[in-house]
C-alpha cells in the first residue's frame, strides 16, 4: 500500500513526513480536551517532541515494526517461564533488534498517522499490528509499574506449545494519576469502595475528605446469610482441597434445590470459576440433582460465548417475565457480573457459592503481589482479601438497583463467618 502511494501520489507521503518533523502536536486539529482524552495515559512530552528520524518515513517505519515482530516471536520460542521488568525488555530490543527506547516510545503514534495516511478505514484487517504498536508504546513509556511476562504452555495443557507473551500492568496508579494532574478537585465514589484506606495506597493518592456511608433502608428490603455447613452438617468451602469432594458439591446441589422450590421468579447462582462451574454442573446432572432444580425453575448457563450468554439472558428475563421462573449460572468476575442488572423479579435470590479469590498460581497475580508488597507495603493476604470481597459484593449487589427492591443473599462457603465483622458488614 505504501509502495502503491509512492507511485501515484508522492506528495501525500512527503506531506506527513513534514508534519512528523514538525512534531506531533501539530499533527492535527483535535481540541486540547479531545487530544488528552485519546491518549490520556501518555506523558505530554510525547504528543510534544517530534517523532524519531529512523521512522519518520513510512518504508523506515514499516523496517523497524518488521525486526520488532521478528524479535518478540523469538522471544515466544523459549521453554521456561520468563518475568522481566520494562527497562531490561526494552535493553534487549535495542541489543537484538537495534530499536531503541525513543523508537518504541512513538510507535503507538507512527502507525495512526501512517493509517490516517493511507486511509485505511478497514482498521480491523491491522488489529495486530496496532496492538503491537501500542505494546512498544507502553512498553517504551513506563520503566516502573508493569512486567512482561513470557509462558510457553498453559498450565492445564503443559506438552501442548502455547506461547503467550503478556504485558501486565501492577500499578493502578498509572491510569488515574492523569485525572489527578488535570483537576483540581477529583471525587471518587461507589458503592464498593470498601475498605476505604486501601484505595488511597493502591492509587498512590492522599485523599483530602474521606467518609463512608451505611445504606440507608426504609424496610427490611435485604437478607443476608451465611451458610457455612450443609443439612448433612459437613462444611461447605470451595477451597482447592475440599471443592471436588463430592460431599460439598451435593450439599451445594441440595442447597441451590431447596431455594428454588420455594423462592419465587428470578435466582442468580455465581460461582469462583468457569472451569468449577461446569464441572459441578455436570456432576448435578449425573446425579439427577440438575434434573429436580429443573421441574421448579428453567436453567440458563452463562458461558465465555458472548452470543450464546446474551441468548441465555434473554430467554432467563422471558422465564421470570411469564412466571415460569428461572436459575442463571454466572461466574464472579465474569460479563454478567461485571453489568447485567437482576433487578425486580429477575433477581430475588443471589446465591455465592465460594469465595472468589484469584489463582495464587498465576504468574501475573504473583508479580503485582511482589509489586505491591515491595512499592506500597501491602500484604499478599490483604490484597487478595479485598479483591475477593470486592468481586463477592459486586456479585451480590446485583440483585439490589433500587430502593423497590428486595432479595436474599447467600455466601455459601465456611470462609465466610472467618473474615471477620467489618468483611461481612462490607458484603451487606
Amino acid at each position: 500500500m505504501v509502495g502503491r502511494f509512492k507511485a501515484t501520489d508522492t506528495s501525500i507521503l512527503r506531506a506527513e513526513y513534514n508534519r512528523l518533523v514538525e512534531g506531533l502536536a501539530l499533527r492535527g486539529n483535535l481540541p486540547i480536551t479531545d487530544n488528552w482524552l485519546s491518549n490520556p495515559a501518555l506523558p505530554d512530552d510525547i504528543l510534544k517532541e517530534a517523532v524519531p528520524g529512523n521512522i519518520r518515513r513510512a518504508e523506515h517505519f514499516l523496517h523497524v515494526l518488521r525486526r520488532l515482530v521478528q524479535y518478540l516471536s523469538g522471544r515466544l520460542d523459549t521453554e521456561n517461564v520468563e518475568k522481566e521488568s520494562p527497562v531490561g525488555f526494552v535493553a534487549s530490543i535495542s541489543s537484538h533488534a537495534g530499536i531503541d527506547q525513543k523508537t518504541l516510545k512513538f510507535c503507538y503514534d507512527r502507525l495512526h498517522s501512517l493509517m490516517l495516511t493511507l486511509e485505511i478505514t478497514d482498521t480491523d484487517e491491522f488489529l495486530h499490528i496496532q496492538t503491537i504498536c501500542d505494546f512498544a508504546t507502553l512498553v517504551g513509556t513506563y520503566g516502573r509499574g508493569f512486567s512482561i511476562i513470557i509462558e510457553p504452555f498453559d498450565e492445564r495443557m503443559p506438552h501442548i506449545p502455547d506461547p503467550v507473551l503478556q504485558l501486565s500492568c501492577h500499578d493502578a496508579s498509572l491510569a488515574i494519576k492523569p485525572v489527578f494532574d488535570r483537576f483540581q478537585s477529583v471525587v471518587i465514589t461507589s458503592g464498593t469502595l470498601s475498605p476505604i484506606d486501601l484505595y488511597p495506597r493502591l492509587l498512590n493518592f492522599h485523599p483530602v475528605v474521606s467518609r463512608s456511608f451505611t445504606m440507608s433502608l426504609t424496610r427490611d428490603c435485604i437478607c443476608p446469610m451465611v451458610l457455612t455447613r450443609g443439612s448433612d452438617q459437613l462444611p461447605v468451602s470451595t477451597k482447592f482441597d475440599m471443592r471436588s469432594d463430592p460431599g460439598v458439591v451435593r450439599n451445594y446441589g441440595k442447597l441451590l434445590l431447596e431455594m428454588v422450590s420455594v423462592v419465587p421468579d428470578g435466582i442468580v447462582c455465581f460461582f469462583v470459576s468457569y472451569s468449577y462451574m461446569d464441572g459441578i454442573i455436570n456432576t448435578w446432572n449425573d446425579s439427577g440433582i440438575l434434573k429436580e432444580i429443573m421441574q421448579h425453575k428453567l436453567v440458563f448457563i452463562e458461558t465465555q460465548d458472548v452470543v450464546e450468554t446474551t441468548l441465555a439472558l434473554d430467554n432467563y428475563r422471558r422465564a421470570c417475565d411469564c412466571g415460569r421462573g428461572a436459575v442463571f449460572f454466572s461466574v464472579a468476575r465474569g460479563k454478567v457480573a461485571e453489568g447485567i442488572d437482576f433487578d425486580r423479579h429477575y433477581g430475588r435470590l443471589v446465591i455465592m457459592i465460594g469465595v472468589p479469590f484469584q489463582y495464587t498460581l498465576s504468574k501475573i497475580l504473583l508479580a503485582r503481589l511482589e509489586y505491591l508488597r515491595d512499592t506500597f507495603q501491602i500484604k499478599e493476604g490483604n490484597f487478595l482479601t479485598f479483591d475477593a470481597l470486592r468481586q463477592a459484593a459486586q456479585c451480590v449487589g446485583r440483585v439490589i438497583r433500587s430502593k423497590a427492591d428486595y432479595g436474599m443473599m447467600i455466601f455459601a462457603d465456611k470462609r465466610d463467618m472467618k473474615m471477620g465483622p467489618e468483611s461481612l458488614v462490607f458484603l451487606y
